[in-house]
């Protein structure tokens, strides 16, 4: 058996990470088409013309980022013999694709043909699962992180020190996390390319945090998804050719598996402030908020709601954008708030 060196860990890396790009990058186009001929569309609430798009941008993403982690697990089985954090990262895939098959059961759902409601939002909107359901239901997919034992159950909490959580950690913080996080990332859905673009930047942060520091595992699981989720942004930016649909639970569940095999929850909570905050402003108006705008005749959106329920709300009231610059705006503040986490993260 033959160690990995630092170099070889970094070019495996790296490698992996390539693989998952060239793989979502070729099969995107050919996933949207299958899913345009199958019926798995839906409208684009915030264009005129309100054409059907591909509504299911999962599958290419999760069997990117999967022929990445598995072409670096082959890289390690065949020339060195062993694969750093194996158990944990074959954890963490299992994790994923449970809560992307959620995700997947959720689209599908909505080709049942009953709608939201009466209004010319709601018209265009069909139903998935009760929002209640879905809101509880990722819960099962914390399980194999929890039956590896993934992460540290001892914390350094801000004001509290060194905290020794024990079983409460696997048992229920770990489950807690898998479930507020997933439905988090789903809070911003509606603006072409906003979440994927903001997914790349938090995992492409919590993968170079998580090198720095050693921990390989998690930045293996972060920058495969990460370069997966850059190479779908080709195709869900502005104009989208695709929506993320199923993805958006995903990537907030990636978040807390690298988060927890990585012992990196204070960077990762950091980094995800903007969800955090998106959450409480979605609370405000008891989660029933959208974050749509309505199209003015330049191009530009204003809020459909009347309160700020959401940070799309907060930039489109801050001056007449259209819909790609919200999401570039919301992307940049992404960037800025992983940029600061990296320097704070020292001092708490």
């Amino acid at each position: 058996m033959v160690a990995w060196t630092l170099s070889e860990l970094r070019y495996s890396i790296a490698s992996a990470s390539v693989v998952s790009f060239i793989f979502t990058y070729v099969t995107t186009p050919w996933f949207n088409k299958f899913f345009m001929a199958t019926g798995i569309v839906g409208r684009d609430i915030m264009k005129r013309e309100g054409e059907p798009v591909a509504d299911m941008g999962g599958p290419e993403v999760i069997l990117g980022f999967l022929t990445g982690v598995f072409f670096y697990i082959g890289m390690g089985i065949f020339l060195f013999g062993e694969v750093p954090g194996l158990t944990y990262i074959l954890a963490s895939i299992s994790t994923i694709l449970i809560i992307t098959l959620i995700g997947v059961f959720d689209v599908l759902t909505t080709l049942m043909k009953a709608k939201e409601g009466k209004g010319i939002f709601e018209r265009m909107k069909r139903k998935g699962i009760p929002r209640w359901f879905y809101y509880f239901i990722p819960i099962p997919a914390a399980i194999p992180l929890s039956a590896v034992k993934a992460g540290v159950p001892t914390m350094i909490l801000p004001f509290l020190g060194e905290v020794e959580f024990g079983l409460v950690y696997p048992v229920i913080l770990i489950p807690l996390a898998v479930l507020c996080c997933s439905n988090a990332t789903n809070f911003y859905a509606g603006f072409n390319g906003l979440e994927a673009g903001m997914g790349f930047v938090l995992h492409m942060s919590l993968g170079v945090y998580a090198y720095v520091n050693g921990r390989y595992a998690a930045s293996l699981i972060a920058l495969t998804f990460a370069f997966a989720l850059l190479a779908f942004l080709r195709y869900n930016w502005y104009p989208a050719k695709v929506f993320p649909g199923d993805l958006n639970y995903t990537i907030g569940a990636v978040c807390v598996c690298v988060a927890v095999i990585g012992n990196m929850e204070r960077f990762a909570i950091l980094c995800f402030l903007p969800w955090v905050v998106e959450a409480i402003l979605k609370a405000f108006s008891s989660f029933e908020a959208e974050n749509f705008g309505i199209l003015r005749e330049d191009g530009t959106l204003e809020p459909r709601e009347k309160g700020v329920h959401s940070l799309t709300h907060v930039v489109m009231r801050a001056g007449r954008f259209k819909e790609y610059q919200v999401s570039a705006i919301l992307i940049l503040v992404e960037i800025l708030v992983c940029g600061i986490s990296y320097v704070l993260v020292q001092y708490i």
